[in-house]
C-alpha cells in the first residue's frame, strides 16, 4: 500500500506494519472532516491482507488528540448528539476489533475523544509530557466515544469513576501506575518505541497474534470457563496451520521463522 494523503490524516504500510498519522496541530482536534478521513484510513488498512500491526500517531508538539470539536456542541439535540457519538464509536470499534494489534503513540495531550481513541487501541505508549483525561463532565456531558466503558474495563470502576466524575487530567506516570498506558518514554520517542513493538509483533505468527487478541478480548466478556474454552479452540485451530509447523522448524533449526499467515 502506498502512502495516501488527505487534509488531516495519512496512512501507509511498510514491512507488514501500517501507520496512521493525524496531522491537525496544535491540538489535532477530531473535527468531522478529520473523523471522515480517519474512517477511510481505517477501512483501507483493515482490507490490507499484509498488515500485521498498526501504529497510530499524531503530529505536533502539544497534543496527541485534545478531543472533539467543541464548537459543534451548542447546536446538538438528542438526535444529532447520538448520531455524533455513534459515528466516532463506529470508527473506534473498528480499531478495537481489528484482527491485528493497534498501538497508540501518545506524544502530548490525550483528552476526551483523544483518550477514547487511545483506549480503543491494544497498547498505549505515552511520552513523559503527556496528560490524559476525560473532561467531558465539565461541559455538562459525558464521554461518548466508548470512554465510560473502555476506561472502567481497563483500570477498574473506582478509578474510572474518579477520572470521569472529576474530569481530571493525569500525568503519564500516574497513567502508567493505574494501568492506563503500558510504557512511559522520553519526549519525542513514543512513535519509535511503538514502531519497535509493532516490528516485534510482526515477526510472530500473524494467525497466532490475531487469535490471541480475539481470545483475550472475548474472554473478558465471558466467564473463566468460557474464556478457557475459547483459548482451547484457538490453540486447536493453530495446530493445523503451516505457521505452527514453520515456527517449530525454525526453533529446532535455531533460525528466525518465516511466517506466511497460513
Amino acid at each position: 500500500m502506498e502512502e495516501t494523503k488527505s487534509l488531516y490524516v495519512t496512512y501507509d504500510i511498510q514491512d507488514f506494519i501500517a501507520t496512521i498519522t493525524i496531522n491537525n496541530p496544535p491540538l489535532n482536534v477530531l473535527t468531522d472532516t478529520l473523523l471522515n478521513e480517519l474512517e477511510v484510513a481505517v477501512d483501507k488498512i483493515l482490507l490490507e491482507p499484509s498488515c500485521r500491526a498498526l501504529v497510530i500517531r499524531a503530529m505536533g508538539e502539544k497534543a496527541f488528540v485534545a478531543g472533539a470539536n467543541i464548537n459543534q456542541f451548542p447546536s446538538l439535540d438528542a438526535v444529532s448528539g447520538k448520531q455524533l457519538v455513534e459515528k466516532g464509536k463506529k470508527i473506534f470499534d473498528q480499531l478495537a476489533h481489528a484482527h491485528f494489534p493497534v498501538i497508540c503513540a501518545i506524544n502530548g495531550l490525550a483528552l476526551g475523544g483523544g483518550l477514547e481513541l487511545a483506549l480503543a487501541c491494544d497498547i498505549r505508549i505515552a511520552e513523559e509530557k503527556a496528560k490524559l483525561g476525560l473532561p467531558e463532565t465539565g461541559l455538562g456531558i459525558l464521554p461518548g466515544y466508548g470512554g465510560t466503558q473502555r476506561l472502567a474495563r481497563l483500570i477498574g470502576q473506582g478509578k474510572a469513576k474518579e477520572l470521569i466524575f472529576t474530569g481530571a487530567a493525569i500525568s503519564s506516570e500516574e497513567a502508567y501506575n493505574v494501568g492506563l498506558v503500558e510504557k512511559v518514554v522520553p519526549n519525542g520517542e513514543s512513535y519509535s518505541v511503538a514502531l519497535s513493538i509493532a516490528k516485534e509483533i510482526a515477526s510472530k505468527g500473524p494467525k497466532a497474534i490475531s487469535l490471541a487478541k480475539a481470545v483475550i478480548d472475548q474472554g473478558l466478556e465471558a466467564s473463566l470457563a468460557e474464556g478457557q474454552e475459547l483459548e482451547s479452540n484457538a490453540f486447536a485451530e493453530l495446530c493445523c496451520t503451516e505457521d505452527m509447523q514453520e515456527g517449530v522448524r525454525a526453533f529446532k533449526e535455531k533460525r528466525k521463522p518465516n511466517f506466511q499467515g497460513k
